[in-house]
Parts: structure tokens; C-alpha cells; sequence
């Protein structure tokens, strides 16, 4: 077993599953979606992102594409979310921009994890 696969594995799913924890629930209130939870969405993207960094072959950068996509999307969805809360007020438009960057963001790791599973599937032992 190849422990830096594993670890990397780990991070790439979870960023996923904590991404779709912040993504689910109620697209008009920002009650069900915790700002800290996407923080830790962002944070264990970050640490995905940084793991994917070393692989130099395409489907590394294709992963590494993935990541990229993700961590931008949760970052503005926090710049969003930080800027409405202390400049304006968070309306329902403000509401959907975070709950839609956050599934894009979910679309980027489910796609990183699709591709990733499909990596480990046909590589030999």
C-alpha cells in the first residue's frame, strides 16, 4: 500500500464530502449552510490541491485543473459571503451566488474524484 496515495485519496474525497455538506440544504437561507463548514471546505481543497501539485503526468494536471477550479470557486463564495455580510445586506440574490459557487465547486471535486477512482482503476499493481 502506498501511504502517499492513500493520504491523497483522503483529502480529495473529503474535500468533496465537505463540499456537498455545505452545498445541501435550502438555496434561499443561509441558516442551513454553515460558514464554517465552508471553511473547512476550503481549507481541506487547499491541502487536496496541494497534493496534487507533484504529479507531472496529464492526468495529474487535469486533477490539479480540478483543484484549481474548486479552490476558486469556494474562495469567492467566502469573498461573497464576507463582503455582503459587513458592506450590504445578504439578500436572496447573495444567498445564490454562494449555494451556486459552492456546487460548482462540488461539480470541480466530483469530477476530480470521478477521475481519480477511474486513475486508480486502470493503473496496474
Amino acid at each position: 500500500m502506498n501511504l502517499d496515495k492513500v493520504i491523497a485519496g483522503f483529502f480529495i474525497i473529503l474535500a468533496m464530502t465537505v463540499n456537498f455538506g455545505f452545498f445541501y440544504g435550502d438555496m434561499d437561507s443561509l441558516e442551513m449552510h454553515s460558514k464554517y463548514e465552508l471553511f473547512a471546505a476550503i481549507i481541506i481543497n487547499i491541502i487536496a490541491t496541494t497534493l496534487k501539485l507533484g504529479d507531472k503526468t496529464q492526468m495529474g494536471s487535469v486533477l490539479l485543473a480540478t483543484s484549481l477550479v474548486a479552490d476558486i470557486q469556494l474562495i469567492s463564495a467566502a469573498v461573497i459571503w464576507t463582503v455582503a455580510e459587513y458592506a450590504y445586506t445578504i439578500d436572496r440574490e447573495i444567498v445564490g451566488m454562494i449555494i451556486s459557487l459552492s456546487g460548482g465547486a462540488l461539480l470541480a471535486n466530483i469530477t476530480s474524484v470521478t477521475l481519480y477512482v477511474g486513475e486508480t482503476i486502470k493503473s496496474k499493481r
